[in-house]
């Protein structure tokens, strides 16, 4: 039972660790300090996906389901877990550019506000 409460905690830390990592770049218009934590995060997590970067959070969890006695799963967490819901079996290669761009025009637009805020704030 430890081992699959904590399998269970790394699963929700690997997921708030995406989260945070797609839209922590809102919690810089709240606190100054958010960028120093949001781009580094959001930096390794597209080095992740777009590199194929090894994700030490994947094998830890498999390891304490395991040790729990359940079967870990076979693949990353995104292709097992998230991918399903993100990106569902219709989308087309197309759409997932035209996300990603989405997702990329949101973020610039977001640090955008907060280098004007920044900048008029020290003017």
């Amino acid at each position: 039972m430890f081992y699959r409460v904590l399998a269970d905690l790394v699963t929700l830390a690997h997921f708030v660790f995406i989260v945070f990592a797609l839209l922590g770049g809102l919690l810089a218009l709240r606190w100054r300090w958010a960028p120093w934590v949001h781009i580094p995060a959001a930096a390794w997590g597209a080095a992740v996906e777009l590199f194929g970067f090894f994700c030490p959070l994947t094998p830890l969890e498999n390891l304490l389901r395991h040790a729990g006695g359940s079967a870990g799963y076979s693949g990353g967490f995104m292709e097992h877990y998230l991918l399903p819901l993100i990106y569902p079996e219709e989308i087309t290669r197309e759409m997932q550019l035209l996300l990603g761009c989405v997702l990329v025009a949101l973020n610039l637009v977001i640090y955008l506000m907060i280098w004007r805020r920044f900048r008029i704030n020290c003017s």
